[in-house]
């Protein structure tokens, strides 16, 4: 984005980009993820979200996931070709497991200074007291919950209520728990994740028993 002049003639910066951090395991991504982090692109004026599939996650490290090559690829599958979205392989090459402070510290220090936003679903809100250092995600980026019709903001804590902002999005009952068992019964999963990540699981045998 290059320098623009004022009126009177003098030289403004340009304007910070806007960029959504939206984490998770996406195992597998699917569409419900999808219309999720557009509506909040649109609603907060983002310029450009990043998926950032998760290495190692500290809330469910007692699961195993699919491999992070294979989660990886599924994402940047679900959105080739949009130029709102952007896969990060950030905490997957850590190597580490994968806290949110260390990953908005480590985007904070692009040379741009972008303007961040962490998405995160209204339920992950509720529990923000057992995530790690939660104080920390407020001096970083603009904390965003992803609050669906009939979620209630008195669930979440007072301390963090009060610093959240609450952005609506539609309900969109598909969870990724649901589309494993699916595939693991031989069950379709069609119109739950976008095509060409369907052929992914297909092709690559992942989530069968």
């Amino acid at each position: 984005m290059g320098i623009w002049r004022q009126p009177d003639g003098q030289v403004a910066p340009p304007r910070r980009r806007r960029i959504g951090v939206f984490g998770g395991t996406f195992d597998p991504i699917h569409v419900g993820h999808l219309i999720a982090a557009r509506e909040a692109a649109e609603r907060l004026g983002l310029d450009l979200v990043l998926l950032v599939p998760a290495g190692r996650p500290p809330h469910k490290c007692r699961r195993r996931l699919a491999p992070a090559a294979d989660r990886i690829r599924m994402a940047a599958l679900a959105v080739r070709g949009d130029p709102l979205f952007r896969v990060s392989r950030i905490e997957v090459d850590a190597r580490c497991v994968s806290y949110t402070a260390e990953t908005l510290q480590r985007l904070r220090q692009d040379d741009r200074r972008p303007r961040l936003y962490l998405l995160i679903g209204a339920d992950q809100a509720a529990l923000l007291g057992t995530w790690r250092d939660p104080a920390r995600l407020f001096r970083l980026a603009a904390v965003c919950a992803l609050s669906r019709p009939g979620y209630q903001p008195e669930w979440i804590h007072p301390r963090w209520r009060r610093r959240l902002r609450l952005v609506p999005v539609p309900a969109i009952e598909i969870s990724a728990s649901d589309i494993r068992r699916r595939v693991g019964r031989g069950r379709e999963i069609r119109h739950l994740v976008p095509p060409a990540v369907e052929r992914y699981i297909m092709q690559h045998g992942l989530y069968r028993r």
